[in-house]
């Protein structure tokens, strides 16, 4: 379980497909890992398989490839990370697991001040799990939804966000990670 709030972006050192696994290095400077421990990346929870100078590898599954948006990284770009909550830590966003719903597309941006609202269109339905007001993770990126239309929804980032995740590098037709909140998740399914 995380908490939404991204720890540090990192590089990717290596992406490489061994029969059907792709194996992922990061270059990371901040966390602290050891071999068996999860770390978000990109908001998709990923178990840290080797740990060598300062890169962290995983192993990315089929069903991690086919759903998420690593299967677009190619070397040097950033990635947030952040790893997993610890008994006792502070959940500074929402509760988010790491298990990505679907991805989504920045359909629009806009500039207010220094701050940034931007539109989402998931690829899938979404109707029922984003409301006004309520949580989502963005790329593993806890965010607050600031409108809800037909076929997207926006979030606002304020400074801080755009400066400290890999938001800062997204334009439109970028595509992102979305995790639904998960109470909604469960609201929904006990209403079928």
């Amino acid at each position: 379980m995380f908490s939404g709030i991204v720890e540090e972006v990192g590089r990717v050192v290596l992406m490489k497909k061994i029969e059907d696994i792709v194996k992922l290095s990061i270059e990371v400077k901040k966390i602290d890992a050891k071999i068996g421990d999860s770390i978000a990346v990109d908001g998709v929870c990923l178990t840290v398989t080797n740990i060598s100078n300062s890169k962290f590898d995983f192993d990315l599954s089929p069903e991690t490839i086919e759903r998420t948006t690593l299967k677009f990284l190619k070397e040097g770009m950033p990635v947030n990370l952040q790893p997993a909550l610890k008994m006792g830590d502070r959940i500074g966003g929402h509760i988010v697991l790491g298990h990505v719903d679907c991805i989504g597309t920045i359909c629009m941006q806009k500039i207010q001040g220094k701050s940034r609202i931007i539109g989402i269109k998931p690829s899938e339905d979404f109707k029922g799990l984003v409301i006004r007001k309520s949580s989502v993770a963005i790329d593993g990126i806890s965010l607050t939804v600031v409108d809800v239309f037909d076929t997207y929804f926006t979030i606002s980032l304020i400074p801080h966000t755009i400066e400290n995740t890999t938001l800062k590098y997204k334009k439109v037709g970028s595509w992102v990670n979305i995790e639904f909140d998960y109470i909604a998740k469960i609201v929904k399914e006990n209403l079928r």
